[in-house]
Formats: structure tokens, sequence, C-alpha cells
């Protein structure tokens, strides 16, 4: 199992408190599913909750004291076994639930990642209950990375948003000014990290629960501030506790997160994008489910063959993109269309002769076998240039 431990330097007679680390975890620390009173002991464990699209992950990483996790329903969970005694540094633990892809570990429909400056909302409710002992912070951790995924460290920044802390806990670096923003006001800290940047907002007055909470308010402010890349990647959200001492008591009554892409296309030219023997690129039957196939076709006016290449590198119709299937890199992998998520097998680049590229997979859109006929399937391909792979975009 591979962990990746963070450090952090202390505050004279402040416990400072650190980013969180997690390994993907292995398949025997992860339970499958979360039916009501799962526990999981396990330092690195993982409980999959609402099916599949949250996970609860343990994540003690600076202690090998005895910690448990226990999911009851829904997205509610405790901390139902611990007794940390740290007195600085980093926590011992960060029990938390998240959603989207953590070190490489990935929830179901997600929504992420989205990509910082295309992102139209992210709000977040979240019930807590506090014991009135230990030392302790309430925390989301949010991650930014340069690229759509990532199965290490996020290369950009982490956004923590602390809704309340018990026993002399601080934020990691120092405090910069104050926001603010989603109707609530918030102390901000900002530090670097080896190679990413941390903000952390801290709600003036601590709380125990949050509705819908506008996230994106502070994302944002992390933008302006320079902590954040507008051009990055939201890749997860996180909620839990950050935890030195105690901590057997923490728990969620109730957790969301919901991001949602902006539904513009970076304000490109629109119109058809025509191929080999002048056919046009088209959406099989004008069908807007995802999934369905890219192809060829007569030029016929319809919105099926009505693109917008986007300034942000999508090329959409119909509301979503052109979308090579599962990610895939290969000679021959199919496009299709899909609801667009920001991730690097929906970006397209103008190359030399005409060409569309993925940066991704190296290789370029390509009507199948040389073909010009009607349903010809789009693929990608190794950059040949040849009429099959020359594209006359909009505009």
């Amino acid at each position: 199992m591979i962990r990746r431990l963070l450090t952090r330097s202390r505050a004279s007679s402040l416990v400072v408190a650190a980013c969180v680390a997690l390994a993907v975890p292995t398949a025997a620390a992860a339970t499958s599913a979360a039916p009501a009173d799962v526990t999981n002991c396990q330092p690195q464990g993982s409980i999959s909750l609402a099916g599949g699209e949250y996970t609860l992950q343990s994540n003690e990483w600076n202690s090998s004291a005895p910690q448990c996790v226990t999911a009851t329903t829904g997205t509610a969970w405790t901390v139902s076994t611990a007794n940390f005694n740290l007195s600085g540094g980093a926590p011992a633990t960060y029990p938390s639930i998240y959603k989207g892809c953590h070190w490489g570990a990935c929830t179901t429909n997600s929504g992420l990642p989205i990509q910082v400056s295309r992102l139209g909302s992210a709000t977040s409710s979240w019930s807590t209950t506090q014991p009135a002992a230990g030392a302790y912070d309430v925390a989301y951790d949010l991650w930014t990375n340069s690229a759509p995924t990532t199965g290490g460290q996020p290369d950009d920044s982490e956004i923590m948003i602390w809704l309340n802390s018990r026993g002399g806990v601080s934020p990691f670096g120092s405090q910069t000014g104050t926001v603010s923003a989603g109707g609530l006001n918030w102390n901000v800290y900002t530090g670097r990290q080896s190679s990413w940047n941390i903000v952390s907002y801290v709600l003036q007055g601590g709380g125990t629960s949050v509705t819908n909470l506008d996230v994106k308010a502070l994302i944002n402010d992390s933008v302006q501030r320079g902590v954040t890349g507008a051009n990055s990647y939201l890749i997860d959200a996180e909620a839990g506790f950050e935890i030195w001492q105690g901590g057997q008591g923490l728990g969620t009554n109730s957790f969301s997160f919901n991001a949602t892409q902006s539904s513009g296309g970076g304000g490109g030219a629109t119109g058809p994008i025509t191929g080999i023997a002048g056919k046009c690129v088209d959406v099989a039957g004008a069908n807007t489910a995802n999934g369905t196939a890219v192809q060829l076709y007569d030029c016929n006016g319809t919105n099926a063959q009505k693109w917008t290449v986007g300034t942000d590198g999508t090329i959409r119709a119909l509301g979503k993109c052109l979308d090579i299937t599962a990610a895939g890199t290969a000679n021959g992998t199919l496009t299709q269309l899909y609801d667009c998520n920001g991730t690097a097998a929906q970006q397209w680049t103008a190359g030399a002769n005409s060409t569309l590229r993925n940066p991704n997979s190296g290789r370029c859109l390509d009507a199948a076998g040389n073909s010009s006929a009607n349903g010809t399937r789009l693929q990608i391909w190794d950059c040949a240039g040849a009429a099959n792979q020359q594209w006359h975009l909009p505009g």
C-alpha cells in the first residue's frame, strides 16, 4: 500500500493543521457497500456510501493508535473508536467522506473533474456532531490539479474550509485576510507546501453545520488570491475531521456535495465540421444520450451537425462534448457524445494539415477505414494528415 505522508511545521504553542494524505485503498481495505452499521478499523480502509456516489475513508496516516469509523445510513458516519494524544505537528488522522477522485480512487457519477474556469456551481450541505473534548478541526478539503486526474499528490492547490476547531489547532500558513463569501464571514490563511498552494477559510464564530454552502464563491476567491489556477481542475471534495487528541464521537449526520459545469462552450465559433468528401461530423440520430456514436453523414444543417469549437479545447453539439470512449488512447478508439466533464478525453487542438489532435493520446480524429460513406464512425488514429483526417472547422 502506497501512503503519501505530508509534513507540517509547528507554530509556537499552536497545533498547526496539515493537509491529508491517502493512498489508493487496496482491495482488502475496501468495503464494497455500506449497509447500516458497517465498521472499518483499517488505517487506510474505505466504505462505499450512497451507491458509490461517496466514499468514507479512514485515512489514519500519522499514527498507529486504534481508530474505527462506522457508516450508518445514507451519508451518515461516526468515528466510533479513537483516543489520539498528539501534542503538535501533523494530525494523526483525517477520517472523511469524499466525492470525486482522491489519489486515483474515484466515486461514481461525481461530475468531477471540472476545470475551475468552467465551474458553473458548487454547493454543499454538511451536518456534524462535535464532542466537547479533544483537539481537532472540522474541515472540507478540496483539491485542484493541473491535469484532470492524478494518482498521486495534486500539484495545484488545496482549499480547506473550516467549520470549527477545538483544542488550539490552527490552519497551516499565516492569516492573510478576511472575506465575506456565501453569506458568511471567513478568516483566510495561506501557505505553500513543496509543490502545491494551501488556502484555509475559517468560519468566524464556528458552527456545526452548513446548508447549501456556496463553495464556488470560496474557490473563486482562491483564484483571485493566486492560490488556485483558473485552468486547473477541481478533482474531489472531502469533508471530515483532522484529529490530534481524542476524536471518538465525531460524526457526520448528513453530507452532500454537488458541482456543475457551465453550459457555455468557451466562446468559440459554431457551425458544421466537414471532412472527407465534404461529409459532416454528425451525432447519430440527433440522440443526446451519453455514448451516442459520432459519425460522418451528408450535411443537412440540423443541430446534430452544429458544433461549437470552444476556446477551452472542447468540441460541443446538442449540449454535450465530442469524447473519446473510456478515455482510450489506442488506435481505433471510437468517439462518442458525452456529458462535458473537463477530462483529457474531451480536449482537441487544431494541428498541421487541418487535423484535430487529442493531446492526451497524441492521436488525430479519423474517419474509420478512410471511408466517406454515411455512418462511418469517427475514431482516433496516428496522425498522418490524410484526407480522412482533414477537418474544416466553423468560423
